[in-house]
């Protein structure tokens, strides 16, 4: 089937084409044809990177009016970053609809701003819940001619504690609305959406549920704890053409990783929630225009990074929920094409790549870490192979070689060889020269106790909450500023690292809240809140009585990293210059 087998306006088709697509992935050739036909809602399960934005963005830019300025189609993403990239691609889809305007909203930014462009117009508006909210709450969204909400990325909306945000949006939608829902993976949290925003869903499931791409190969190589970020480097020099994305569960560990690869002479950077939009975008722009070769991301920070050609996803530590793997390794084999997922764990490691194995359906391949010669033989190859490049540009070189050659005439063309790798890689060779086996025992993919309890997934319920000796915690942060129980379990995950299983009791107040959690975890928790802060605010939290001692304080300030900087590395990779509210009927559809 070729995309002008589909139904779509001939001019949506010409903008397809001058993009060089002609046929759709099978989650588009499934899914297109029936939201064009049908009015009814509809859940579209695929593999990260299948084409699930032009599976729902096509068919709604197709049925937008664009002689009414009112908004007509809402589409709800879990990041910022995601939320750009899929206006970026309505807007090429409909550069041939002039009238037609796409208007991202998400925090970080000047809402001011958004509220002018909205108020201009806009068809369709792309959005992440906070701001949406927020806006809906400002009267500047209007919301009673919107005929299509999308939900995308639904599973990782709820796994970021949106879920009070996106019941009330849909909450004050019309009852005559469509919901599409497209996710990669279907845990019971996005089942139950389903079932409360719904009516009768079609479901259209590419590949099973919660599969990866079939085009990743998925490796893992076991280290010791110690030696974590040593393997790292020998897996970047093993592979010198790497276009990777490296993933941190903290943003301090991604800050500090991002560091040590820079100090290494990696041309590599960091994005968190730390950084401002500015320096983000700046970046995602390096990174996208592949003058960035490495980018070491947390979770949340790299969700919408929708980039051809990435080779490589490494995770330096695997998700503390499972699910979210399937959404990491979706970064590389985007468009067809081949990549390769690489899980870094520890001797106790195994049984969460059980876990993952499980949910993915496919089998991990135990790799060994390389030797010091596979690596110093595959960057001398890859320096030779450079060379020898025919499209190597010689004009500029050559008015100086008569110079070149008198100087280097008495060498031999042996000894002129090794003399110039000898200037480029002695330093490398020397590194290795001192390097040790970084490869851990491997004999037990099962696991400990602790690993087992750790890896029982997303929405595990905590033992916790009804535990007299669990730890309180102190939050100065309270309704007022905005706060909720989903908005601190965001904060106290992505900052601290840990599961919401861990997480007990939360208790939000007017101006500061309260939660609970393991006892054990406490340095971890504190440690990790060091440097957040929410929506740019700092704030205090603190250890109060019960669970251990009592008055510790982690004050908390906000900080921008500026990611600005400059080395070389000797070798290959070089730096270049709703439930109250379910329907029961779809009521008088509104048509174009």
């Amino acid at each position: 089937m070729k995309f002008n087998e589909l139904g779509l306006k001939k001019s949506i088709l010409s903008a397809i084409q001058d993009l060089g697509y002609e046929t759709p992935t099978p989650i588009q050739a499934q899914a297109i044809p029936y939201l064009l036909e049908k009015e009814g809602d509809l859940i579209g399960l695929a593999s990260t990177g299948t084409g699930k934005t032009a599976s729902f963005g096509l068919p709604l830019i197709h049925q937008v009016d664009d002689q009414s300025k009112n908004t007509q189609g809402l589409i709800i993403c879990p990041t910022r970053e995601l939320c750009i990239q899929i206006s970026r691609d309505l807007d090429e889809y409909a550069k041939n609809i002039p009238k037609l305007k796409v208007v991202p909203v998400y925090g970080g930014t000047d809402i001011v701003k958004q509220i002018k462009q909205i108020e201009r117009g806009a068809q369709i508006i792309v959005a992440t819940p906070g701001r949406l909210l927020d806006l809906i709450n400002r009267k500047k969204v209007k919301l009673w001619e919107v005929q299509t909400v999308i939900l995308d990325e639904a599973d990782e909306m709820l796994n970021m504690g949106f879920k009070e945000d996106i019941d009330s949006i849909l909450d004050q939608t019309p009852e005559f609305k469509s919901v599409w829902l497209f996710s990669a993976t279907m845990p019971k949290e996005v089942a139950q959406i389903a079932k409360n925003y719904m009516v009768d869903p079609h479901e259209i499931t590419v590949g099973g549920k919660n599969e990866t791409n079939k085009n990743i190969e998925h490796h893992y190589y076991v280290v010791k704890e110690r030696d974590r970020f040593d393997a790292l480097k020998s897996i970047i020099d093993f592979n010198p053409d790497i276009y990777g994305l490296i993933f941190c569960r903290t943003r301090r560990d991604t800050g500090n990783v991002a560091d040590q690869l820079l100090s290494a002479g990696y041309n590599a950077e960091p994005l968190h929630g730390d950084l401002s939009q500015a320096q983000r975008d700046r970046v995602m722009k390096k990174f996208r225009d592949k003058t960035l070769q490495i980018l070491v991301a947390t979770d949340v920070a790299a969700r919408g990074i929708d980039v051809n050609d990435i080779t490589h996803v490494i995770h330096y530590q695997l998700p503390e929920d499972v699910e979210n793997y399937t959404h990491r390794s979706g970064r590389t084999a985007r468009a067809g094409k081949k990549g390769v997922s690489i899980a870094l764990i520890n001797t106790r490691g195994g049984r969460k790549i059980n876990s993952i194995e499980k949910i993915i359906k496919t089998r991990f391949e135990l790799k060994t870490v390389p030797s010091s010669d596979d690596i110093c033989e595959t960057q001398l190859s890859h320096s030779v192979n450079a060379i020898l490049d025919e499209n190597q540009d010689l004009s500029r070189i050559k008015k100086f070689a008569p110079m070149l050659l008198e100087k280097l005439d008495h060498l031999s063309k042996e000894e002129l060889i090794q003399r110039f790798l000898a200037v480029e890689f002695n330093k490398f060779l020397s590194y290795y020269d001192k390097a040790r086996d970084l490869n851990a025992k491997a004999s037990d993919r099962g696991g400990s106790d602790r690993d087992r309890d750790r890896d029982r997934g997303r929405g595990g319920k905590s033992k916790y909450k009804s535990d007299p000796n669990a730890q309180r915690f102190f939050v100065g942060l309270g309704k007022k500023d905005g706060f909720n129980s989903g908005a601190l379990l965001r904060l106290i995950c992505d900052n601290a690292g840990i599961a919401k299983k861990d997480i007990g009791q939360i208790d939000i107040l007017e101006k500061f809240s309260f939660f609970d959690a393991n006892p054990k975890i406490t340095s971890q928790i504190l440690d990790g809140m060091q440097d957040a802060n929410f929506d740019g605010k700092s704030f205090n939290i603190e250890k109060t009585k019960g669970g251990g001692d009592s008055g510790n304080r982690s004050g908390n300030r906000s900080g921008n990293r500026s990611g600005n900087r400059s080395s070389n590395r000797f070798g290959g990779n070089r730096r270049p210059d709703g439930p109250s509210k379910r329907r029961s009927q779809k009521g008088n559809r509104r048509t174009n």
